[in-house]
């Protein structure tokens, strides 16, 4: 079982027998057998017929829909949380101040030690006093963090953290024309960053998969603030993840020579473009992460080329194995993520008496 892209500028989806056949504005013919699939991600100008939009549905295959620069558009929903009882337990549990500390503090205690893990990868590649200075002043930033006393302090200690470390994120990129001043977005200022924003949607939308499948009200967050159309809790079940699965990815992309430069493309993202909407999910974005809105400024994007690559070397990511300490197994960072949300609804019923994130070694 795994994921389809369909990445195209225009395109059909029709039903064929017993699969979907997509075909391309160039004759080309692709067939999706969907008893092989766990969900489809369409970016761009699709045609769906109606009998394969109801094939969908009948095999309730999980598919988002993305605008040809990777912005959430909506997904098929087959039904809402039957649950009642463990979302209502979610919502009592925002009027817990000791809880929502303890929960913000682990998922900013995961991100942070992960970003230091890295951190210390790049610089026994690259060996230097500043980025031992720069490692010394995350750890002790994450030394202080179980003495925070609020949520919004604890934000402040992971704003730092995240700071310090896209501040030597640059030296693990290898080719000249891989180009990362800072983290930035709506629009990426960058290639790097470009890469960096569309990895981050295709995890999101993977955490809020799994939250969804356990019932889960992804609104509800602890760490990120709690806003109207805010997947709160989607955003802080993703912060763990970033380092070891987009981040590393990233630097992989542009070192291994899997993308180049023509896989980029630099869009005018004016506000009265209709061409240029915002780059990929603005909910994907790290609280501290820096957005441009200027009435006039350019951006840079993956192309479609470059974006089924990135898709593709996500997928292969999410498949890879690595060992799991709470299961003492090898697991799929799929399967990873999964067990994780898992824990976090076992902490909501009673069963866990803490939320551990995953942390690399």
């Amino acid at each position: 079982m795994g994921t389809i892209y369909i990445i195209s500028d225009h395109g059909k989806l029709s039903k064929q027998n017993d699969a979907l056949i997509f075909s391309s504005p160039t004759g080309d013919v692709r067939k999706l057998f969907l008893h092989r699939t766990d969900r489809i991600i369409i970016s761009g100008n699709v045609e769906i017929t109606g009998s394969a939009l109801r094939m969908l549905m009948h095999h309730r295959i999980d598919t988002i829909f993305l605008s040809a620069n990777g912005r959430f558009n909506g997904k098929l929903q087959f039904e809402e949380g039957k649950n009642v009882f463990l979302r209502k337990r979610q919502y009592d549990s925002l009027r817990d101040p000791d809880f929502c500390l303890a929960v913000a503090r682990s998922v900013a205690t995961g991100k942070l030690a992960n970003q230091i893990t890295y951190m210390q990868r790049i610089n026994r590649k690259n060996a230097s006093i500043n980025v031992d200075q720069v490692i010394g002043q995350a750890k002790r930033n994450l030394d202080t963090l179980p003495a925070a006393t609020s949520v919004d302090s604890i934000r402040g200690h992971e704003g730092m953290g995240s700071k310090l470390y896209f501040s030597v994120f640059r030296l693990n990129l290898i080719p000249d024309w891989a180009v990362f001043k800072g983290r930035s977005m709506n629009p990426p200022k960058d290639n790097v960053n470009a890469v960096l924003s569309f990895l981050y949607t295709l995890l999101m939308y993977r955490v809020d998969a799994y939250i969804e499948m356990e019932g889960l009200d992804p609104y509800v967050g602890y760490l990120h603030t709690l806003e109207f159309g805010k997947r709160s809790l989607t955003f802080d079940l993703m912060e763990e993840f970033r380092a070891p699965v987009c981040d590393t990815l990233a630097c992989s992309l542009f070192n291994l020579g899997i993308l180049t430069a023509g896989d980029f493309e630099t869009v005018d993202f004016s506000k009265d473009s209709d061409d240029a909407p915002l780059q990929y999910d603005e909910s994907a974005i790290a609280e501290n992460d820096r957005i441009e809105t200027s009435d006039s400024v350019k951006g840079v994007l993956l192309s479609k080329e470059g974006a089924r690559k990135v898709a593709l070397k996500f997928e292969e990511k999410m498949d890879s194995e690595l060992f799991y300490p709470p299961d003492n197994t090898k697991m799929s960072y799929q399967r990873i993520i999964a067990a994780q949300v898992h824990r976090f609804r076992m902490l909501l019923a009673g069963e866990e008496t803490e939320y551990k994130p995953f942390m690399i070694k």
